[in-house]
């Protein structure tokens, strides 16, 4: 299932600049997908990193990475109005290449297990078939109104 930037932006809150998701497949809701990206020349960050060499950012590659996650597990509860998925924590990062402006990034993520709210992932971000960035990361399900775990 292929969801689009439209429906993406009912499942996430982020907007532009910060919305790093151009479409998401997702191959099992809750569990698994690929996100993608084409950073434009004209992206905000490439102004100052670098002016004269552009590379993104790697904490943009792992944010991406988190927002595909976000749309897979968001998509499980998208019938429920009050549930938010926010970013908690990162860890085994791993930089393998820089990412250029006009590169096509997929962002790869599996659920490696959950534990009540909390949803742990693994995320490998590619350019074509060459790894970019890797890393484990974890997110939970909240209430949107009162920020409580659910």
């Amino acid at each position: 299932m292929i969801v689009n930037n439209d429906e993406i932006k009912n499942l996430l809150p982020h907007r532009e600049p910060f919305l790093f998701v151009d479409k998401c497949e997702i191959i099992e809701v809750g569990i698994k997908g690929v996100g993608y990206r084409k950073f434009l020349p004209n992206e905000f960050f490439f102004k100052g990193h670098f002016p004269e060499l552009p590379i993104v950012p790697g904490v943009i590659l792992i944010e991406a990475l988190a927002q595909t996650a976000g749309i897979v597990v968001s998509k499980a509860f998208e019938n429920e109005e009050n549930i938010s998925v926010l970013f908690m924590s990162v860890s085994d990062a791993k930089f393998r290449k820089p990412v250029l402006p006009n590169d096509d990034i997929s962002f790869e993520v599996e659920k490696l297990n959950n534990v009540k709210s909390v949803y742990k992932f693994y995320g490998l971000a590619k350019n074509n078939s060459t790894k970019v960035c890797e890393a484990k990361f974890s997110a939970m399900i909240t209430n949107k109104s009162s920020s409580e775990i659910l």
